[in-house]
């Protein structure tokens, strides 16, 4: 009786992306603003990296009791391959973050003005580099991310502490990967301002887009089943399978 209905945890997920990309992605071209357009320095990252650590943070706690606070197709699809999600939740979960991410981009814009994108929208891109080289970058951090996301839901993780967790990853990962890519780690970040981008006229490199889909969601499927198969217990497997048996009573 304590659950939310499908379209609760819809808004949640738009909503919680929204702010994501509002907050994180608009730092980019906000610090721009700031600094006169002068290249980025190793403050400005971190400003950056904080801004989307903060978001997240709050999300965690503000959504996370309604929807999960996915707010990452790569969290979510990483959820129901491991069969911690349903599957028929799946693309109802996907539509939501990829709208809150427009919307999110489209407030960006209305804050800043068109200045925001003609400075590039904070779109996530891998200038000159390999395509490997790209694709690493972004395996590597949305496998750190999901990673921690599972450990942090683990039964037997200490509660309280999810948010400030999955923030602080959010945080570390951003350092390393950005330089590379621009360290985007969520599809619906990567796909969302590029859409919004592209409405207003701005140039965008769309056959980097399958680079940064395909690591994101490969990195959280592999890391889904990664710390599954290194955390699993008897317990686990009970659990599910009491799972299993009582899904037919429920549906």
């Amino acid at each position: 009786m304590d659950e939310n209905k499908f379209w609760q945890r819809f808004a949640a997920e738009a909503i919680g992306t929204a702010f994501l990309v509002f907050v994180g992605v608009g730092s980019v071209p906000a610090l721009n603003m700031a600094s006169g357009g002068a290249p980025f320095t190793g403050a400005d990252l971190g400003f950056i990296s904080l801004a989307f650590a903060t978001i997240v943070i709050a999300t965690v706690y503000v959504f996370g009791y309604i929807s999960g606070n996915h707010i990452n197709p790569a969290v979510t699809v990483a959820l129901a391959a491991t069969g911690k999600f349903p599957w028929r939740e799946v693309p109802g979960y996907l539509a939501a973050q990829l709208i809150g991410a427009i919307v999110g981009s489209f407030a960006i814009v209305g804050t800043l003005g068109m200045t925001a994108s003609d400075l590039g929208l904070g779109v996530a891109s891998y200038g000159d580099i390999p395509w490997w080289q790209a694709f690493t970058a972004e395996f590597i951090g949305t496998f750190i991310l999901v990673f921690t996301v599972f450990g942090v839901i683990h039964r037997k993780a200490a509660p309280g502490f999810a948010g400030i967790v999955i923030g602080l990853v959010v945080f570390a990962a951003i350092i390393p990967v950005a330089p590379a890519t621009g360290a985007s780690i969520n599809p619906a970040r990567t796909t969302g301002p590029m859409l919004v981008q592209q409405l207003l006229g701005g140039d965008i490199k769309w056959e980097q887009w399958p680079v940064y889909i395909a690591a994101e969601l490969l990195a959280g499927i592999l890391a889904g089943f990664a710390f599954t198969a290194i955390s699993r217990t008897r317990a686990d497997r009970t659990t599910l399978s009491e799972a299993l048996t009582e899904e037919p009573e429920r549906a």
